[in-house]
């Protein structure tokens, strides 16, 4: 097979093209990466790299994208979200696309959200930051004091320790925590912030299909948990003892933080989960529930006014 070059020369104006890929070769042949590929493959021959100057003019634009690349919306390459790779087979150039780092993690929190719909919390929750959060009384400074200090040494796997937000309706815990999650993700570390009510009643629709038991896994495995607004579903013996009892006894053997928002302090708590629908009152089963959390969980109360909207 002739080189393009060889082919060129036989075109009408060819002239003007010829210097075209001259250019275009020189610029392909004097990258950086491309150099250090030729010198690990030094039996690709030039007649070979003649023939594919296209295919490594396209490696090298799609993997320039890749190094300005700011968010996988803007990602401009053809196959969005994949990055080019270069590879010998026969000592013949090709080029693989490999799924970058930021369709991973797009991919992965996209089948989480779908398998798990109480995931989805408030844009401004989502975007929450320390720089944003607002410090105007002792109690707060105190709480975000701890959730960074949470956030910036956390390391699950090693240590389970987490903390128990709780004060009145609207005073900014679950904010508090959007901003820990962000910065355990500027760390590499995941998080999961479940709204528990709702995930509770999606386990109970999930029991006659026998999706609870994937969704209830990928709960108690998450690297950092955030229960949000514990207390606030209406318990039974099943979520008490057969959920929650196995989520935090699992992540209690495996030292995997969790973190949790309440309205109710550690006291209000175990007298809501001595109680069930069927109306009986079981104080040793919810004392065991509350051992697991007090001994993992550090009381952070967090007073003030409800500021929905103003975090």
């Amino acid at each position: 097979m002739e080189s393009i070059q060889e082919a060129l020369k036989r075109m009408p104006t060819s002239n003007n093209i010829l210097n075209q890929f001259e250019k275009i070769k020189e610029e392909v042949l004097t990258d950086k990466t491309i150099q250090q590929f030729i010198q690990a493959n030094p039996a690709i021959e030039d007649a070979e790299l003649d023939r594919n100057i296209s295919r490594l003019f396209e490696f090298r634009n799609e993997r320039n994208n890749c190094i300005r690349c700011t968010s996988l919306q803007s990602c401009p390459n053809l196959m969005k979200g994949y990055e080019p790779q270069l590879y010998t087979e026969r000592n013949k150039i090709l080029i693989r696309y490999n799924k970058c780092h930021k369709k991973t993690a797009n991919d992965e929190r996209s089948r989480q959200i779908e398998l798990i719909k109480s995931l989805y919390v408030p844009k401004e929750i989502l975007s929450a930051s320390f720089e944003t959060l607002h410090k105007d009384n002792r109690s707060r400074i105190t709480a975000i004091a701890k959730a960074f200090e949470f956030a910036s040494t956390a390391n699950p796997g090693e240590t389970g320790n987490g903390l128990y937000f709780h004060g009145q309706f609207g005073v900014g815990k679950t904010y508090i925590m959007g901003a820990v999650a962000n910065l355990l993700a500027d760390r590499n570390i995941a998080s999961m912030l479940v709204y528990t009510p709702d995930f509770f009643r999606e386990l109970k629709s999930g029991i006659h299909d026998g999706s609870y038991i994937e969704k209830l896994e990928i709960v108690k495995n998450a690297p950092v948990l955030i229960l949000d607004d514990l207390g606030a579903e209406t318990m039974s013996s099943w979520i008490r003892d057969d959920i929650l009892g196995v989520i935090l006894q699992h992540r209690m053997l495996e030292k995997l933080p969790t973190l949790y928002t309440s309205n109710y302090d550690f006291e209000l708590l175990e007298e809501h989960l001595a109680y069930s629908q069927k109306g009986g009152v079981e104080q040793l089963k919810s004392k065991r529930i509350m051992e697991r959390i007090r001994h993992f969980a550090e009381p952070v109360y967090i007073e003030g006014e409800n500021r929905r909207g103003s975090m």
